[in-house]
């Protein structure tokens, strides 16, 4: 089984290349404080068991993760977007997403530093 890629290294390479470390980290810091406003409207997305809300939360966050090299994510949301699971299940993936989000982040930020 290969190993899960958690960012894109060769498209960050290209925004630091093109762009230069300060942008590069004020786009992460604008990912940051954007996903979690994601987060919050698809963990409201499950309270109201709102489908359409699921979809259309989800389908946002996915677009800004692809955008800054999160592949993890971005994968995870391809898969839960369309997802029709029960509510409490929903609740479960969130969590996922979540810890996704944050792994992705930290490994970001690593790779940033090294």
């Amino acid at each position: 089984m290969s190993e899960l890629v958690t960012i894109d290294k060769a498209l960050i390479q290209g925004y630091l290349d093109n762009l230069g470390g300060t942008v590069v980290n004020q786009m992460l810091e604008l990912y940051k404080k954007q996903s979690s406003v994601y987060l919050s409207e698809i963990e409201l997305a499950v309270s109201e068991q709102s489908q359409q809300q699921w979809q259309e939360r989800c389908h946002k966050m996915k677009g800004a993760a692809g955008s800054v090299g999160l592949l993890s994510v971005h994968q995870f949301l391809v898969e839960i977007e369309k997802s029709t699971a029960p509510w409490p299940q929903k609740s479960e993936l969130i969590a996922r997403l979540v810890s996704a989000n944050n792994n992705a982040i930290t490994e970001f930020e690593r790779w940033l530093a090294a």
